[in-house]
């Protein structure tokens, strides 16, 4: 299993506590019997679950100069026509994508084409399903151009938990859909910002696999 270049340090961190932890119950309980084992079995699979987070799956990619595709795995938690107004300062429909803990957390390119924009905000950290965190939480809002002159904005959204976003891009970066742009951590939100008149091909709580699944088809 390949992980993500993020958790590496995160893991081995973890797996010092969780040694010393298990050590230390050990020391000070040696003819326990239960407690050495349970804590030994929940270290584990603690363990287990911050591998799981850092996880980046080899996936088989399709390109479309016509498509959007999801930017991460997770679930469709909103499908609404709303009133940009950071870049478009007017209306798109939105689509937003919740990653739970448990999903996989990177983020990927949902069209091909030129970083037109690009924005980093400090905010707040509600949860990422509230409806004002798309405008005060912790994110950054990103437009791409496609090679047809079209603009797409997503958004990366801190979760209550998730208080660290990585980005690898810059305005004037030429970017291929489904590479890899970014991370989250623990928790989050990926708004898209797709025209009116695109067709949607997703359904309010679809699940969606980042780099693959096609959100929207443009006219």
């Amino acid at each position: 299993m390949k992980l993500h270049k993020e958790g590496y340090t995160i893991m081995a961190i973890a797996a010092i506590i969780l040694i010393l932890i298990n050590l230390g119950i050990y020391m000070l309980l040696p003819d326990g019997y239960w407690i050495p084992r349970i804590t030994l079995v929940v270290s584990i699979f603690i363990f287990f679950l911050i591998v799981q987070f850092f996880r980046v799956p080899s996936r088989v990619v399709k390109t479309s100069e016509t498509q959007i595709i999801a930017p991460c795995d997770g679930k469709v938690v909103v499908i609404e026509e709303v009133v940009e107004n950071e870049y478009f300062k007017g209306p798109r429909r939105q689509i937003s994508i919740f990653m739970s803990p448990i999903n996989v957390h990177v983020n990927w390119n949902p069209v091909s084409g030129v970083i037109q924009y690009f924005k980093y905000h400090p905010g707040l950290y509600l949860v990422a399903w509230h409806p004002k965190s798309s405008t005060e939480n912790e994110r950054t809002t990103i437009v791409t151009r496609t090679a047809s002159g079209v603009d797409i904005l997503f958004r990366q959204i801190a979760g209550a938990a998730a208080r660290r976003i990585r980005w690898y891009v810059k305005e004037g970066d030429k970017v291929e859909q489904s590479t890899e742009m970014g991370f989250i951590k623990f928790g989050s939100r990926v708004d898209i910002y797709v025209p009116l008149d695109a067709e949607i091909k997703v359904n309010l709580q679809d699940k969606t696999v980042g780099s693959v699944t096609v959100l929207a088809e443009l006219k």
